[in-house]
């Protein structure tokens, strides 16, 4: 007997071969920065666990399989705030922003169905695909021009009889890209012109830099029946171990299809749903000095990174990501070796592979991310460490260098 072809189709993720090694060096007294994964630092709003804390239920009960009144009220109020009017039978609550984006794939497409989605993707978008038969159509976007969508004729023509709709991440995850008003509007009217679905992935809403505007696919009344936004408290309130993600449509007929998915897996936790509710009440001043951090932190990495020879980026503008080439033929043997082979002041970094973050792992071998979810102090000598890292590389191994 065997696992199923749809389970064996899917990937791991790429880091998970170098957590053995990043062990093996620890106990042998070398530090390690972290740079590979979003897990944000800053502190999980005090309101949440105040409230899990004061709760008082005699039985856990189920929770409603569409999510908790009392969230979906709470939730409702916040995307005014951003314009983004949808009432609570617009809105399922999932089990994080996986669920979310896995039941909205399972209920918009047929195995065999085609998504357009920029490259580089969110890697799990990959493995979702897999689970779910579906074909991922990729519309690729370089380093050099910050990510920029190509123009509609160009993205039509992707489209087949087999395309369902378009997926976005925005602001993006491993770019750290934001979508202008133009590159929204050229996806809505695909969309449009087409009889297409938009996902929209927001879960870092909050981080957009330099004044920029977020734009939703959601500001556009046209695409009411069209657009499906994928949410999740994760980054936003630095809550990912509370796993509350959210679909949001006003195509009532989709989201009573999603309904059936809710009602399958029963329920969300009603503790975590709680505790959301509570982060859904912070006002919006509460991110503002979020996003000073993280700018901060933005610059010190796009400092350092623009010092060192022979890498090639544009400075992001959302997220908390940094996708750069680096000045070597294979990302991945140099992550490798900057843990096996290298350390500086007794510390190496983690970095993510970005070939991960391609439908083909071909592409993007010598481009990674960096998260910069990690303190001032340890931010800079992560990348004085990366810096030297990089230098050393390329003198002892002059052959794996561009």
């Amino acid at each position: 007997m065997e696992a199923s072809r749809r389970v064996q189709g899917m990937g791991e993720p790429a880091l998970l071969k170098y957590y053995p090694l990043v062990d093996k060096v620890k106990e042998l007294g070398k530090k390690v920065y972290y740079l590979n994964i979003g897990q944000p630092d800053i502190k999980t709003p005090e309101g949440f666990m105040r409230k899990v804390n004061a709760m008082k239920e005699n039985v856990l009960a189920y929770a409603a399989p569409e999510g908790e009144s009392s969230l979906r009220d709470e939730a409702c109020k916040y995307y005014e705030r951003y314009g983004l009017y949808y009432k609570p039978e617009d809105m399922l609550i999932t089990n994080g922003g996986s669920e979310a984006l896995l039941f909205t794939l399972l209920s918009v497409c047929n195995p065999g169905d085609e998504i357009l989605t920029p490259e580089p993707l969110y890697s799990i978008y990959k493995e979702m695909a897999s689970a779910t038969s579906v074909k991922l159509v990729g519309i690729m976007t370089h380093t050099e021009d910050g990510f920029a969508l190509p123009d509609r004729k160009t993205i039509e023509a992707l489209v087949t009889d087999r395309t369902k709709a378009i997926l976005i991440t925005n602001p993006g995850n491993p770019t750290g890209k934001v979508f202008t008003k133009a590159e929204i509007e050229t996806i809505r009217d695909v969309a449009l012109a087409h009889d297409l679905f938009i996902m929209t992935d927001e879960v870092y809403r909050e981080f957009v830099y330099d004044g920029l505007r977020y734009i939703s696919p959601g500001h556009y009344p046209e695409l009411s029946g069209h657009c499906i936004i994928v949410d999740s408290i994760s980054k936003r309130y630095s809550a990912c171990g509370a796993r509350i993600g959210f679909i949001l449509s006003k195509n009532k007929t989709l989201m009573h299809e999603i309904r059936k998915l809710c009602q399958m897996r029963l329920a969300v936790s009603s503790v975590d749903q709680a505790g959301a509710a509570e982060l859904f009440k912070l006002g919006m001043d509460f991110f503002d000095e979020i996003l000073a951090e993280y700018t901060h932190r933005r610059e010190i990495v796009n400092d350092a990174l623009m010092q060192m020879d022979g890498v090639v980026g544009k400075k992001p503008t959302g997220a908390f990501y940094y996708m750069v080439k680096l000045p070597v033929k294979d990302a991945c043997d140099f992550i490798e070796w900057m843990i096996t082979d290298f350390e500086y002041e007794g510390a190496t970094v983690l970095l993510s592979p970005a070939n991960d973050f391609y439908i083909h792992p071909e592409d993007g071998r010598d481009e990674v991310r960096l998260a910069y979810v990690i303190k001032e102090s340890d931010l800079k000598q992560a990348m004085k460490v990366l810096a030297e890292g990089l230098k050393t590389y390329r003198k002892e191994h002059p052959e794996a260098c561009k």
